[in-house]
């Protein structure tokens, strides 16, 4: 899609997102984004597939218009790009856990978690970009599990899509926000991130300033806190205890999660753990709703030896830029002409430089995180220090890409106890 081909609707500012939102638990995604993908060996993955094959393939998805993927991922021009769906629907044993969201009148399921993983061809980079669950973007029709036509918006929820038209809604919306073929999709729930969790042990997280939620339960002291089963459920839920209690707080602060969980799988305590690499991967299938293009086995494993060795600094996750909906202060808007900047870095193979950072994460002093400047001036020129590094080969993201690198040792900035 063309940027030429979009409306923009210019305002000022970003969104910040104060309304209270549905479970907004990212990571579940990173569950399978690293989980399904990051499987060390063809034995392990060919072992955990056969013997759990018939009920991931039998709740496969179609996705729509999508043509044959190739049996090697190298043959797949422009690179890898999968959609990690987290879904806010009620499990049973939840009940009690999760209050009004599993009554009747709630009902259905929202895509409150959407995250687009973006694996480069060579030299191979990854890149997750999420969406937050407010913003407002156009959805084309879409035919749901059923075969039922949902009608076009203009104007609609982004999570609204799972419940509108299933996954394959969920995929046709961001493939058509993001000009991106989408090749793979998945769908986990609340379940998911519990048990991903739990088969790794947890997952080593700094907080700079301790953190106290009466919203999710949580209370949290200061430093590095190993986050695990229900306890990182409520960290990726949290909203009020982080920041300035706004939904793209909550995001950065995800992402701080993130880059401790991507360093913990490649660790020695997991990659070189066969024990611990099967309970990983069979609890990744175990809690995973696949497209049909992601169930062949030896794709699972090409996806997951791609990412095994790409350098830290090149595995970046990015919250996709918005701006505040003028037609609702507690909504957001596309904010096209940085997203194209993104996407055009993505298609070229680019090595991206983040510049925008969002309150949701410091530095372990607790410190704002700032974007490294380059002082050097060359030949005859002088550098303004307050400006981005102009390494050549790699992109500057524009400020409202708000994110970090796996190489980024952040912290949750906690509100306190």
């Amino acid at each position: 899609m063309s940027a030429n081909s979009r409306t923009r609707r210019p305002v000022a500012g970003h969104g910040q997102l104060r309304k209270p939102s549905a479970w907004g638990q990212l990571l579940k995604i990173v569950g399978i984004a690293m989980a399904v993908v990051l499987v060390s060996g063809v034995s392990v993955a060919a072992y955990v597939f056969n013997d759990l094959s018939k009920p991931f393939t039998d709740n496969a998805v179609d996705i729509a218009g999508q043509e044959s993927v190739p049996p090697d991922i190298g043959a797949i021009e422009g690179g890898v790009n999968m959609l990690l769906v987290g879904s806010d629907e009620c499990e049973e044993g939840y009940e009690e856990s999760f209050g009004e969201r599993c009554t009747e009148d709630e009902g259905g399921a929202r895509n409150d978690v959407n995250m687009l993983l973006h694996i480069s061809d060579n030299p191979r980079r990854v890149t997750v970009v999420t969406f937050p669950r407010d913003l407002m973007v156009p959805r084309p029709e879409c035919t749901d599990e059923n075969g039922n036509e949902t009608s076009a918006s203009s104007k609609a929820q982004i999570n609204l899509a799972l419940d509108t038209g299933g996954l394959n809604c969920v995929v046709q919306t961001v493939s058509e926000l993001s000009g991106l073929d989408i090749q793979f999709a998945a769908k986990v729930t609340w379940q998911g991130v519990i048990d991903i969790t739990n088969s790794i042990g947890g997952v080593p997280v700094c907080i700079a300033n301790g953190l106290s939620d009466p919203y999710t339960g949580l209370d949290l002291p200061a430093g590095v806190v190993n986050l695990a089963g229900w306890n990182a459920l409520q960290f990726l839920r949290t909203r009020h205890g982080i920041g300035d209690g706004s939904d793209l707080g909550r995001i950065s602060n995800q992402q701080v999660y993130m880059s401790a969980l991507a360093r913990k799988l490649v660790s020695e305590e997991v990659l070189t753990n066969p024990a611990t690499l099967l309970s990983l991967a069979r609890t990744a299938l175990e809690n995973v709703t696949p497209s049909k293009s992601l169930t062949n086995p030896v794709l699972l494993v090409q996806i997951a030896l791609a990412m095994k060795n790409v350098p830290y600094e090149d595995i970046n996750f990015l919250q996709y830029p918005v701006f505040t909906d003028p037609d609702d202060i507690d909504r957001v808007v596309p904010d096209y002409d940085s997203a194209d900047i993104l996407w055009a870095a993505l298609e070229a193979n680019q090595q991206l430089q983040v510049t925008g950072h969002s309150d949701g994460a410091v530095n372990p002093d607790g410190s704002p995180i700032e974007t490294p400047v380059d002082t050097t001036p060359g030949d005859g020129e002088t550098v303004d220090p307050s400006t981005p590094p102009t390494t050549p080969g790699v992109v500057t993201l524009p400020d409202g890409v708000k994110g970090q690198s796996a190489k980024d040792e952040t912290c949750s900035n906690g509100v306190g106890n």
